[in-house]
């Protein structure tokens, strides 16, 4: 039967636009700059626009731009139309279909009858590649759920070769953290695949995708850290992109695990519990890549595991990668390697540190995308192992500039893009009565309660009744700001001083989600003044050297010489 008339129109992203028309982003950007009468969004953020397609096909039509689409896009436009944003279960339903298995919400027609004709006319398999390569590019999954992209799993499979120290086979693949089953599926061809995902959605994909595509697998839904579904598991390689910020991962319940050989990871330091949780599944002369926000690496809270981690060698590289690689956010990420030394493997002698922040994403992990010398650095653990333990790349790697303008450009280019996102996250925030009328609580009490756990300057709720971000957020009043800053200017935390208005859980979690916005700000904020450093140094580098030249002072647009002024022309 046809699609319901209450289900949401379907709505299409720049990408999609672009695969419509046969031409690149780029173009689709150029349109809707200069053609007022492009459709103006019909959902989505800023960033990530959704534009209507019935309106975006009707466009292109009058603009004599549409072509005809291929039975792909009409079916992928069809499960847009019937399942709007829940990608997942559009998926799950289309693996059901092509496998014959029971689903929970089966495919309707028209889409069950497109999805049966297409795959007997190209497989099951290759359809099925494209319905997910289809869903990872989309931005606008339910929930906001991560998904591995196309990109990052190709640099992960590049970092991974070869997978062992000793021959270089491997015989099993991990992932704990697998997902719908891309990382799992990428790594190192004829291995057998464990993996585990806590979303049954995308647990579900990921045997599908095991399954269509002939490989042996073994996925199973649970959460990997309280509940490990393969304790015994020593894999030749693991692989994981952890799921980041989450601050109730099992801590109490976990405290006594055999898995912190390094240390318990504080509570709300997660991802160096995936860290360990990897490094625990990895067999002698194999090794661990994860991928991580690049705030784990200089984290106060986390500092201790990490210098365990360089003292028994056990970190080999830490890669910084560009940004724009994850589905989620555009915050910069870290690819760090690990390795469990095989018997008799000789100690190592320093951490590679490789910085790729400012490398074109599309030639990582290509042959003639190798890093290069100027882009890596071996550390000696000794010049690591000091207060901060920072494993950030860019505090090793020295800059060197080999096409100014070239490089400038880039920078300059991504300066504008954090621009942007800066003023995405920084909330729009009304204004407010002067108070908050509500009686004030106590940090020192919620502690003692046992509802509140503090590590160190860091407060995480032990309760649903308590929202973690609300918590840290009030904490940075002035005045409690006051009450824990000493006269000689240091913070500590006064947990006795230390309070906070009382609201229910609705309300915290409306202050919450604005903290959360402004946490995700300072945090680009730092970026963007790491790269402002760095691009004001390239300025005035190339400036002195000639290798840059000043815009002309008339008659030319501010920032192009005259060649670019001339090719325009």
């Amino acid at each position: 039967m046809a699609a319901d008339e209450s289900a949401p129109a379907a709505v299409v992203t720049a990408a999609e636009i672009a695969r419509l028309a046969g031409v690149t982003r780029a173009a689709v950007s150029n349109w809707r700059r200069r053609h007022p009468d492009f459709p103006r969004p019909a959902a989505g953020t800023a960033t990530s626009p959704l534009f209507a397609l019935a309106e975006v096909q009707q466009w292109l039509d009058r603009q004599g731009k549409v072509r005809e689409t291929s039975g792909e896009v009409d079916l992928w436009h069809e499960l847009r139309a019937q399942y709007g944003d829940d990608l997942l279960t559009a998926l799950g339903a289309v693996g059901a279909h092509l496998l014959g298995v029971a689903a929970e919400q089966s495919l309707a027609e028209p889409a069950a009858a497109a999805v049966t004709t297409l795959s007997a006319e190209r497989g099951a398999q290759a359809l099925y590649a494209d319905l997910v390569e289809r869903c990872i590019a989309s931005t606008t999954r339910s929930g906001g759920e991560s998904m591995t992209t196309l990109a990052l799993e190709r640099i992960v499979a590049a970092f991974a070769s070869p997978v062992s120290e000793t021959d270089g086979t491997v015989g099993s693949v991990y992932d704990p953290a697998c997902g719908i089953g891309t990382l799992l599926l990428t790594a190192a061809p004829g291995a057998h695949r464990y993996g585990q995902e806590l979303d049954p959605a995308s647990a579900a994909i990921a045997g599908f995708r095991a399954r269509l595509d002939g490989v042996a697998a073994t996925v199973a839904c649970g959460d990997s850290l309280r509940r490990d579904t393969f304790p015994d598991l020593r894999a030749d390689l693991v692989v994981c992109e952890p799921p980041v910020g989450v601050t109730d991962w099992g801590r109490d319940d976990l405290l006594l695990d055999p898995r912190w050989e390094l240390g318990v990871p504080p509570r709300s330091e997660s991802e160096l519990a995936w860290v360990q949780h990897c490094y625990a599944h990895t067999a002698p002369g194999g090794r661990a890549l994860l991928v991580l926000p690049a705030s784990v690496a200089y984290r106060k809270a986390g500092r201790r595991i990490r210098a365990e981690l360089v003292r028994r060698g056990l970190l080999t590289s830490v890669v910084a990668l560009p940004p724009g690689l994850m589905s989620s956010h555009s915050l910069p990420v870290h690819l760090w390697i690990l390795r469990r030394a095989a018997e008799g493997a000789p100690d190592p002698t320093h951490v590679r540190m490789i910085d790729l922040s400012t490398a074109d994403p599309d030639g990582i992990g290509t042959k003639d995308g190798a890093p290069a010398p100027e882009q890596l650095a071996d550390v000696p653990p000794v010049d690591i192992l000091d207060d901060d333990v920072d494993l950030s790349p860019s505090r090793y790697v020295t800059p060197h500039h080999g096409d100014y303008p070239v490089e400038y450009a880039a920078l300059r280019d991504r300066v504008q893009s954090l621009a942007r996102g800066l003023l995405d996250l920084l909330p729009v925030l009304p204004a407010g009565p002067g108070r908050i009328e509500a009686a004030p609580m106590g940090l020192g009490d919620l502690v003692r309660g046992g509802l509140v756990d503090l590590d160190g300057t860091v407060p995480t709720s032990r309760t649903d009744q308590l929202d973690t971000d609300y918590l840290r957020g009030f904490l940075r009043s002035a005045a409690n700001t006051r009450r824990s800053t000493t006269a000689s200017g240091t913070f500590r935390l006064n947990a006795s001083g230390a309070q906070l208005p009382q609201m229910d859980i609705g309300r915290q979690r409306e202050y919450g989600e604005a903290f959360r916005r402004l946490a995700a700000f300072e945090e680009l904020l730092r970026e963007a003044n790491a790269i402002g450093g760095r691009i004001g140094a390239l300025a005035y580098d190339g400036l002195t050297k000639g290798a840059l030249l000043p815009p002309p002072a008339t008659g030319a647009s501010p920032g192009k010489n005259e060649s670019q002024e001339a090719q325009e022309q």
